[in-house]
């Protein structure tokens, strides 16, 4: 499901694991329109997964100067979509993906072949770690990923997870939203 081949511009894959253990699997699309900087998201996002959008779109919005994409942020609507891989509706905190999704959409460049990403943040930035990093890694690696962008925070859950997967899945750790939007994009 993982493709090996680049996503289009503004496409990321994102994983998350809920309080029971269950794995969400997502393909993230953002689409970008003419507009006023307004976060359009599809219908059949809800709960925590919209939530997280909404928080990662907020705070981009606070952002987008020091990102370098202030004009571009004011003059574009954003539509978002979330395509479930498993079909299992596992809600999936995916607001570093949404960073990601449309930092890549808006540079017009494409996140790196074979990555998943990891990892929501709160209003003001602050990157929140995953539950458990084992479950999701498990399943992105079945589904075909090579790479996975981790929150720094989640760098001791690697002791728990299977060699198998420490070795055929490449961690790329980052520390603050930004960060995470650059190397996913293969330009730091």
């Amino acid at each position: 499901m993982i493709a090996a081949d680049p996503l289009e511009p503004g496409s990321v894959y994102t994983a998350s694991v809920d309080d029971q253990g269950k794995v969400g699997l997502y393909r993230i699309e953002v689409g970008c329109a003419p507009g006023t900087g307004k976060l359009k998201i599809a219908g059949g996002i809800d709960g925590s997964m919209r939530e997280s959008l909404q928080r990662a779109f907020a705070y981009m919005m606070g952002q987008k100067v020091k990102m370098g994409i202030g004009q571009q942020m004011d003059t574009t609507d954003f539509h978002v979509e979330a395509i479930d891989l498993l079909s299992n509706r596992v809600e999936c905190e995916a607001g570093i993906a949404l960073v990601v999704a449309i930092h890549s959409a808006l540079k017009k460049h494409a996140v790196l072949a074979g990555l998943v990403v990891l990892g929501d943040l709160s209003i003001q930035g602050n990157i929140k770690p995953l539950r458990s990093l084992a479950e999701p890694l498990q399943v992105a690696m079945d589904n075909g990923a090579r790479r996975a962008l981790v929150p720094l925070e989640n760098k001791r859950n690697f002791l728990d997870v299977s060699g198998d997967i420490v070795e055929r899945v490449d961690p790329v750790f980052f520390s603050d939203p930004i960060m995470a939007a650059v190397k996913a994009l293969g330009m730091s």
